[in-house]
């Protein structure tokens, strides 16, 4: 059938690929804010959480960027729990 993955391994290229993802957006403002986010927290992150995140990045970058930024209110199915961690992680970069 292929090679058998283990969960262990499975979880690690999951996170490999999240991160290139998040420095690969197609807008720079949002590569600067995921990734050095998915940098900083991704291998602490779980398999719901990493949905979690995966959810977010396939937002589309425009909106996203305003929600990042407070310039609107993200919509309901948005999970923004997770977008503040996002929003207050880059607050912290900014005010070095």
């Amino acid at each position: 059938m292929g090679v058998q993955m283990t969960a262990g391994e499975d979880i690690a290229i999951r996170r490999k690929r999240l991160r290139y993802r998040a420095w690969h957006r197609g807008t720079k403002e949002m590569d600067l804010i995921l990734g050095p986010f998915a940098d900083a927290n991704v291998e602490a992150f779980d398999g719901p959480t990493l949905d979690r995140l995966e959810s977010l990045m396939n937002e589309e970058d425009p909106p996203l960027l305003k929600w990042v930024m407070r310039q609107e209110e993200p919509p309901a199915h948005v999970d923004t729990d997770f977008l503040n961690l996002v929003i207050a992680d880059h607050q912290s970069r900014i005010e070095k």
